[in-house]
C-alpha cells in the first residue's frame, strides 16, 4: 500500500473499516476492457463512504464507482481507486401509501425487484437486464422499450450524494433542481450517489407475444400503431433475411405460464450458435447463412410463427444478452426510423449508392440481430441535462450488437461502426453514454446537448479538483477551457493495449501538479 495512504489511514478513524483490496482485477461485463485499480473498496455504511472520499481527497486520488462493468466502454477503467457499492444495498424505508422507496445506491435491480415484490410492487419499466445497480442505471440514461415510459430515472424522486468535499446533499426536483438534473444522468463524475428515493407502481404481470415478421411489414406498420398498440414494444431485425421478430407487452391477470420451449432453447443452442459465430469470425461470409439457420431453427423457417408467455414484470421484461458483446445503440426521432433502417439494409446489401452512406460496405458481415426499441420523455419533467433521448416526440433507439465469440473482436466493427454512427448523426442522433460510440468527438457531443453547458458548471462546483475524473470525461465532455492542463485529482489515460485473454487493457495516472484549488494547500505525495 502507498506510504501516503498508510501515514492518513493511521490518523484516521480505526472504528470506521476500509474494505480495500489492492490486487481486484476489474473488467466491463463484456471484457472489452480490462484495469487494475490502486484499491478495490467495498464500503458497507455512509460512514465509510466519507472515509473513503476523505482519504481520496487527502492522497490526491481519482474515484471511480461501479456496479456490475456492463457498459462496455472505457468509463469505468481506474489505476486509481475504485468503488463498488454491491455491499451498500439496503432498503432504508418504505411508505405503504405512496409506494414510495428508499434505497442505498448500490442495490442491484434483479435485488429491487424481489424487495419490491414483497411489498406487492415492482419497478414500472425495465432495460434489458437487472445485473445494474440502481445508481448505475441511472447514471447512464437506461431505458426499457415502451413509447409509454421513458428512462428508468423518471422513476426517481429524490437522490443523496457525497460530494468530494466530504459533504452530503439531497437533491429532488423541489430541493437543489439544478443538481438533481445533473446528477439523474451523472455518469459518475459528480460524487457517490449514496440514496435514491424511488416512486415504485403496483406489482404486475405481462402477457407477451412475439412473431417473425417482413421487414416490409414492420415499416408499413410503423405509423399505425406498432409503438401504440402495446404498452411494451421491441423489435429484432435480422438484416439479411429482411424479416423481424416483434415482441408485444400488455399487462394482464391471466395466470402465470412459461414460454413454450425447444432443444434450441437452452445449453444446446447457446454453444451452437456460439460456436457458429466464433467459425464465421475467420469467414465473416458465412454470417447472413449463420442468421437464417438460427431464426429457422427457433421459428421452424414459417413466417407469423412466434411464441407467448405471462409473467411476472421483473422476469418477462427482460432478455437474454448471450454473449460478450459490443454495443452501439444511438437515440433517434422516432419517425425517421423507417428512412434510417431502410438506408441501413441499403448498405448491408452492398447498395452504397442506394443508402447515401460515404462507405464502402464491401466485405462487412455483420451479426444479428439490430436491436430496435423505443421511448418517450416529451413530457418528463425536470428533464436530465444529459438526457440523450428526443425532448419534443417519442425516441427510436437503434442498436448494432456486435458478438465477441470466445473473446474475439469482430473484423467489420471499425467500419461498420463508422458508418452507422454517420447514419445515425444525419439522422439527428445522439449516442447512449453506456455504449461503444466509436467516432464521437467533444465537439459533437457539445453540438447535441444544448444543456451541456449547465451540466459542466455544476460538475466544475461540486468537484472542482475533478476527484470523479476520468479520461473517458475529458475525452468527451469537459470543456478545453476548464484548466489548460488535467485538474489536480483527474486521471489521464497513460496506454491502452491488448489484453492477454482478449479485450483492451487500460493504464492511466494522476497529473503531477500538488495544488488543489478547492483546499489551497498542498495535497500529499
Amino acid at each position: 500500500m502507498d506510504p501516503s495512504l498508510e501515514r492518513e489511514l493511521s490518523t484516521a478513524d480505526p472504528s470506521v473499516p476500509f474494505h480495500a483490496s489492492t490486487f481486484h482485477h476489474h473488467h466491463t461485463w463484456a471484457r472489452t476492457f480490462h484495469s487494475h485499480p490502486e484499491l478495490y473498496i467495498q464500503p458497507q455504511s455512509l460512514e465509510e463512504i466519507r472515509k473513503i472520499i476523505t482519504l481520496a481527497r487527502r492522497c490526491r486520488r481519482r474515484i471511480t464507482t461501479t456496479g456490475c462493468g456492463h457498459s462496455p466502454s472505457d468509463l469505468t477503467c481506474t489505476s486509481s481507486w475504485l468503488v463498488n457499492l454491491d455491499h451498500f444495498n439496503k432498503i432504508l424505508c418504505v411508505d405503504m401509501q405512496r409506494r414510495v422507496v428508499v434505497m442505498q445506491s448500490g442495490i442491484r435491480l434483479h435485488e429491487l425487484g424481489q424487495k419490491l415484490k414483497e411489498y406487492g410492487w415492482a419497478m414500472p419499466n425495465l432495460g434489458s437486464i437487472d445485473h445494474q445497480s440502481i445508481a448505475g442505471a441511472i447514471a447512464t440514461a437506461t431505458h426499457g422499450s415502451s413509447a409509454r415510459h421513458g428512462l428508468l430515472s423518471q422513476s426517481v424522486i429524490g437522490l443523496s450524494i457525497i460530494l468530494a468535499d466530504g459533504s452530503t446533499v439531497s437533491c429532488s426536483a423541489y430541493e437543489n433542481p439544478d443538481l438533481f438534473r445533473a446528477a439523474l444522468v451523472s455518469l459518475g463524475a459528480l460524487g457517490i450517489i449514496t440514496e435514491v428515493v424511488f416512486q415504485a407502481v403496483s406489482a404486475f404481470k405481462i402477457q407477451w407475444r412475439q412473431n417473425l415478421l417482413s421487414l416490409e411489414g414492420i415499416l408499413t406498420d410503423w405509423e399505425k400503431g406498432l409503438w401504440t398498440q402495446a404498452e411494451f414494444t421491441r423489435v429484432w431485425w435480422m438484416p439479411y433475411m429482411k424479416k423481424c421478430i416483434r415482441w408485444r407487452a400488455d399487462k394482464t391477470n391471466e395466470a402465470l405460464h412459461p414460454p413454450i420451449t425447444n432443444w434450441w432453447s437452452g445449453a444446446v443452442g447457446y454453444h451452437v450458435y456460439h460456436a457458429l459465430l466464433y467459425i464465421a469470425h475467420w469467414f465473416p461470409c458465412l454470417l447472413p447463412g449463420v442468421e437464417k439457420f438460427v431464426i429457422g431453427v427457433q421459428y421452424g423457417f414459417v413466417d407469423e410463427a412466434g411464441g407467448t408467455a405471462v409473467e411476472e414484470s421483473h422476469k418477462g421484461l427482460l432478455m437474454n444478452c448471450l454473449y460478450s458483446q459490443f454495443v452501439n445503440e444511438w437515440a433517434i426521432p422516432l419517425h425517421r426510423g423507417p428512412e434510417a433502417i431502410t438506408r441501413l439494409s441499403a448498405w448491408l446489401h452492398g447498395d452504397q449508392e442506394g443508402s447515401r452512406i460515404p462507405f464502402s460496405p464491401s466485405g462487412i458481415y455483420v451479426h444479428a440481430p439490430i436491436e430496435v426499441r423505443v421511448s418517450d420523455t416529451s413530457t418528463n419533467s425536470p428533464r436530465p441535462y444529459l438526457d440523450s433521448t428526443i425532448p419534443d416526440g417519442p425516441t427510436l433507439y437503434l442498436n448494432a450488437t456486435l458478438y465477441r465469440p470466445y473473446g474475439c473482436d469482430p473484423p467489420c466493427r471499425e467500419r461498420y461502426y463508422e458508418a452507422f454512427e454517420w447514419l445515425m448523426r444525419e439522422m439527428g442522433g445522439r449516442p447512449h453514454w453506456a455504449k461503444n460510440f466509436a467516432t464521437v468527438t467533444k465537439q459533437d457531443i457539445s453540438a447535441m446537448y444544448p444543456t451541456i453547458g449547465e451540466w459542466r458548471r455544476i460538475r466544475h462546483e461540486i468537484d472542482p479538483d475533478g476527484m470523479f475524473v476520468g479520461d473517458w470525461h475529458r475525452r468527451l465532455l469537459l470543456p478545453d477551457g476548464e484548466g489548460s492542463s488535467a485538474l489536480p485529482f483527474e486521471e489521464r489515460k497513460v496506454s491502452v493495449k491488448p489484453a492477454k485473454h482478449g479485450g483492451l487493457e487500460w493504464s492511466g495516472q494522476l497529473p503531477k501538479n500538488d495544488h488543489s484549488p478547492q483546499t489551497g494547500e498542498e495535497t500529499s505525495k
